[in-house]
């Protein structure tokens, strides 16, 4: 009997080629099908919403979604209606998805933008422009 081995090209602790490239058809499929109102819930289809990122579970039987609402107002509403709509969604992706099995979906807020204002912020701090400003003549860090 032979044994499957390890992959060889992906060794490391963050995601495979294939995660990748799976998360990336859910969220097109998942954009696509939140775009054009396909889901039966009024509440959901009269929101703009935002697929950030989706990350799929080594087994591919999760996959997460980070969405944000347009504007970034009513985040927890948007959470509870794609929560209650999860099973739809499911179905619907699923039409679109070339998988063995439809992936659990779960939804979590995108919060890469919140994270950029902090770091923009962060970067426009007097003391941080001091520190990251061009180094005068004559000084150096090396010694």
């Amino acid at each position: 009997m032979r044994f499957m081995g390890k992959n060889k090209f992906h060794t490391g602790p963050g995601p495979s080629q294939r995660q990748l490239r799976v998360g990336e058809t859910i969220r097109r499929a998942l954009s696509d099908v939140l775009a054009r109102g396909d889901v039966h819930d009024t509440d959901l289809n009269r929101l703009s919403v935002t697929v950030g990122e989706v990350r799929a579970s080594p087994d591919l039987k999760i996959a997460t979604a980070y969405v944000l609402p347009l504007g970034g107002q009513g985040k927890d509403e948007v959470i509870a209606l794609l929560a209650r709509n999860k099973g739809e969604l499911r179905r619907l992706v699923a039409k679109k998805l070339t998988l063995k099995f439809a992936p659990d979906l779960r939804f979590q807020l995108d919060e890469t933008f919140d994270r950029m204002d902090e770091t923009r912020e962060m970067l426009n701090r007097a003391e941080v422009k001091r520190d990251t400003g061009p180094v005068p003549a004559g000084e150096s860090d090396t010694e």
